[in-house]
């Protein structure tokens, strides 16, 4: 091992962040120990700790392209498991207030893999690394450090059933545990502050079912995806899973308490609802594989790790457990795929990397992607926030660029690059797509558009949040 930094790193959660921070950490270390409180190895389904597994998700362009490179051939693996990958421009049908967004080949590859089939690929490549192992079912009870506070020296975790408590000494330690994370209390004991918590409260609601059709209504596509907008804020996922015996998969997504029913009868209608009839007349009389299930997700939160003036060395956090992003932008995983390149770039000098200094450097990853979503989140009327003339005039732009999109294809690329954190949201702003915004967006009408009765907010959302 060229840059051995020391003996033993330990990961703190077996989802895809902790599976990315592994593939990293294994370069450096002599032993990766990843731990969960699920068991992992050879899961193949959705487990307890990713609920929302169970839902649609979204790897965009960038998280693909980081994906490949790390564990090459992964894309190979995926398509002979069934999935069909396609351009995300042009075998995607992209929706904004019932007008479907001008399509051609933007070059970007869209995998429509479910979160259990990625992850469990993902996961058996890490496992075949030599020095990385899965230390399953045990939860997480806290951190060890030096008598001082200043340097962690592992984890503590114990087995489910057993009064014994376990000490994993390290040399670092990773949190991936994700929105969830302990790290703050964990600071707060070891004499630390807290990191400062921004909230962006949606308060958005998944409701997911699966079908099986006897037919392929997305030929020669992958997906209809309506994306909510504030002037109509229901949207929909609607894909086939990996294999050939037509299954799909429709997750309906509402915001500010609009969420979709778990009773059949009212998911059809919410169905029903959307702008978009073909998803509607494709499951109204399908036969239903399971019962819908709702996941509630009330707020987005970032973590500024990197606005603290102390933090004991010896240990990193990453992923949803530093920023959690409004899921329907599916910036999640890339995001964290970012994070797991910085971690790799602060190992290679050889050393235990600086928190603080890894910590400013993955917030310069969290910033776009963050005042992407955010931003987008404050044009809806019933979101908490400061609205700034930059949000509102971006909001404006953005609404316009799309209605232009429904005639422009040059337009929708430009768009997939931006939502796919291939382009920085400055390039949106380029003369030559400023021209063509100008030359279109003129509004046009959704015919047949249904009705969307007002929002009653969901009684669990204020427990929720």
């Amino acid at each position: 091992m060229e840059n051995q930094v020391g003996n033993r790193a330990v990961v703190l959660g077996g989802s895809m962040g902790g599976l990315l921070a592994a593939r990293v950490l294994a370069g450096a270390f002599r032993e990766v120990l990843v731990v969960d409180r699920d068991q992992l190895i050879g899961v193949e389904g959705p487990r307890r700790g990713v609920p929302h597994g169970r839902h649609a998700h979204g790897l965009v362009a960038r998280g693909h392209q980081i994906l490949e490179a790390q564990f090459p051939g992964l894309t190979d693996e995926l398509v002979a498991a069934g999935v069909r990958p396609g351009d995300f421009n042009g075998d995607i049908r992209w929706y904004v207030n019932g007008q479907r967004l001008r399509p051609s080949r933007s070059g970007l590859i869209s995998v429509p893999a479910t979160r259990p089939v990625l992850e469990y690929h993902v996961r058996n490549r890490v496992q075949a690394i030599p020095n990385v192992t899965f230390l399953e079912r045990h939860d997480i009870l806290g951190l060890s450090a030096s008598p001082d506070g200043a340097r962690v020296t592992g984890a503590r975790v114990r087995a489910p059933g057993s009064e014994e408590e376990r000490v994993l000494t390290a040399d670092l330690v990773v949190d991936t545990t994700g929105r969830g994370s302990r790290t703050p209390a964990w600071l707060e004991e070891l004499g630390y502050a807290r990191p400062e918590e921004e909230k962006i409260k949606i308060g958005l609601a998944y409701t997911t079912r699966h079908y099986r059709l006897d037919h392929d209504p997305f030929a020669p596509d992958l997906a209809f995806i309506p994306a909510p907008t504030p002037d109509f804020p229901r949207g929909a996922f609607f894909y086939r899973l990996p294999g050939d015996d037509n299954r799909v998969e429709l997750s309906l997504t509402g915001m500010l308490g609009d969420h979709p029913p778990t009773d059949p009868e009212g998911f059809t209608e919410f169905a029903r609802s959307l702008p978009v009839p073909e998803i509607y007349e494709t499951i109204k009389d399908a036969p239903a594989i399971d019962e819908p299930v709702k996941h509630q997700y009330p707020a987005s939160v970032r973590r500024h790790y990197e606005r603290l003036s102390r933090f004991p060395a010896g240990l990193l956090v990453l992923g949803d457990a530093v920023c959690s992003f409004n899921p329907l932008y599916a910036q999640g995983m890339t995001v964290t795929a970012l994070e797991s390149l910085v971690l790799e770039r602060h190992l290679e000098p050889g050393g235990i990397p600086d928190a603080r200094a890894y910590f400013r450097d993955i917030s310069r990853e969290i910033d776009s992607p963050w005042d992407f979503s955010a931003g987008a989140d404050l044009g809806y009327a019933g979101v908490e926030g400061k609205r700034t003339a930059k949000i509102r005039f971006a909001n404006a732009y953005v609404a316009r660029l799309q209605r232009a999109a429904v005639d422009d294809a040059e337009l929708t690329n430009a768009f997939i690059r931006v939502a796919g954190l291939i382009d920085q949201p400055p390039a949106l702003m380029r003369p030559r797509n400023i021209l063509r915004v100008l030359r279109g967006g003129k509004a046009h009408p959704a015919a047949g558009t249904p009705s969307v009765p007002a929002a009653e907010p969901d009684h669990d959302l204020g427990k929720a949040a």
